[in-house]
């Protein structure tokens, strides 16, 4: 157990450290020295470079699946309340360090394979159970789908889009789309 705990020391370093500096600046050298150990250490826990990178997309893409899974069900009894409560969690408290991770990532996913497979089984985990709650108001599958898709781009955006943003304006853009996006008698 003492050994999974020091590997996930390296995953956690290694995910602080692509959110600060993109895949490239993820370095044993300078992870070990964040940690304050060896490279020694590295090297009893992973192969190589390459299975710390795969790790650190396994570790990202489970904990944001169950995340998602978490949230659906923390909002309530109906789907409404559950799409609003992952709506709530987005808008109201930014995790800027998620939101490098996220953003990292899906740089890294242009290049690399095995990125690109862990942002697609994301996103069509997110999707799915969104595109799920919307069925649950009565749209058709492909509206749903539709509307899952605006949802999360809506999300992620707003969090680029209103850095610097006056408060007040940010808080009025975000109920606007809120409504849009909530109010499914609008698409019906």
């Amino acid at each position: 157990m003492k050994d999974d705990d020091a590997s996930q020391d390296w995953v956690t370093a290694g995910l602080a450290e692509l959110a600060r500096a993109g895949v490239d600046g993820v370095r044993i050298e300078v992870l070990a020295e964040r940690l304050g150990v060896t490279k020694g250490g590295f090297y009893r826990r992973f192969k190589d470079r390459r299975a710390l990178l795969d790790a650190m997309l396994e570790t990202w893409r489970d904990g944001r699946v169950a995340t998602i899974e978490r949230q659906a069900e923390a909002g309530g009894e109906s789907a409404g309340g559950r799409l609003r409560s992952i709506f709530d969690l987005y808008t109201e408290r930014a995790n800027t360090q998620g939101i490098a991770i996220e953003l990292a990532i899906r740089q890294w996913a242009r290049s690399d394979p095995t990125a690109a497979a862990a942002a697609e089984r994301v996103d069509a985990a997110r999707l799915k159970i969104v595109g799920s709650l919307y069925r649950k108001l009565g749209l058709s599958a492909p509206e749903a789908e539709a509307r899952a898709v605006l949802f999360y781009t809506f999300l992620f955006g707003q969090s680029l889009l209103f850095f610097g943003e006056n408060p007040r304006k940010q808080a009025r853009l975000v109920a606007a789309n809120a409504k849009v996006l909530m109010d499914v008698e609008q698409s019906s």
